[in-house]
């Protein structure tokens, strides 16, 4: 059994996702991140960062229990485990590997600060505003030149590479994209959309979230409350 702990993001959504298509049983636990609850000293043990999604798979390594935080960790602890989603070796293992690290040092953060600038931040900073929805504008097109040629991230086969960059996208409105601008693009997130086991992912905590911040869950989440020591 793995107990996850998460909320209904773009980063969460990745394991939910994951866990869904590799059919592992799971439960999962709510961490309200508006509400403050990634800075509780039993989230901090599991994930010092206070980020999610973290997670404790009960049946680790020699049977041994073992906690991870990082989605882009855990996606790649969960396709070994299960010997999916991955190439076990040769170059198209060393393919995932690379678009998995692209989502997460450019596509995840880079398209996060377009949502802050665009949607979260308490006043429109223009040159913030103009220069996260160029950044967002220009990935898009990456993703679109790339599909051109493949059918996934990492060539034919799906992988946590695609995984871990469908969540993104799916946010494209609020990060200032039209999905008819990157057709290849639109075609891609269109297919890995209809396959069940990220409609499940999706819906994982969907119903828990609440949209937009009141003022507390600004503090947390962007202003003060971050830089608060806790534990």
């Amino acid at each position: 059994m793995i107990d996850v702990y998460s909320w209904a993001t773009p980063n969460g959504h990745k394991v939910h996702i994951a866990l869904e298509e590799l059919g592992l049983d799971y439960r999962v636990h709510g961490v309200n991140i508006g509400k403050g609850e990634q800075f509780d000293p039993e989230f901090l043990a599991i994930s010092p960062n206070n980020k999610i999604p973290a997670i404790i798979d009960r049946d680790g390594p020699g049977g041994e229990s073992i906690s991870l935080f990082e989605s882009g960790a855990i996606l790649f602890y969960l396709a070994e485990k299960t010997g999916r989603l991955m190439p076990a070796d040769g170059a198209a293992r060393y393919r995932v590997m690379e678009w998995l690290m692209f989502q997460m040092g450019g596509l995840g953060p880079l398209l996060g600060q377009a949502h802050h600038f665009r949607k979260y931040a308490p006043e429109r900073i223009d040159y913030a505003y103009e220069r996260y929805t160029r950044e967002a504008s220009r990935l898009y097109a990456v993703l679109d030149r790339h599909l051109a040629d493949h059918a996934y991230l990492a060539g034919d086969e799906y992988s946590i590479a695609d995984i871990a960059a469908f969540p993104w996208i799916r946010s494209h409105e609020s990060q200032g994209q039209d999905l008819a601008d990157y057709p290849k693009l639109k075609a891609w997130f269109e297919r890995i959309a209809d396959r069940p086991a990220v409609q499940r992912g999706v819906e994982v905590l969907a119903a828990q979230r609440q949209e937009g911040f009141d003022e507390e869950a600004r503090r947390l989440l962007f202003g003060s409350g971050q830089y608060t020591r806790h534990g």
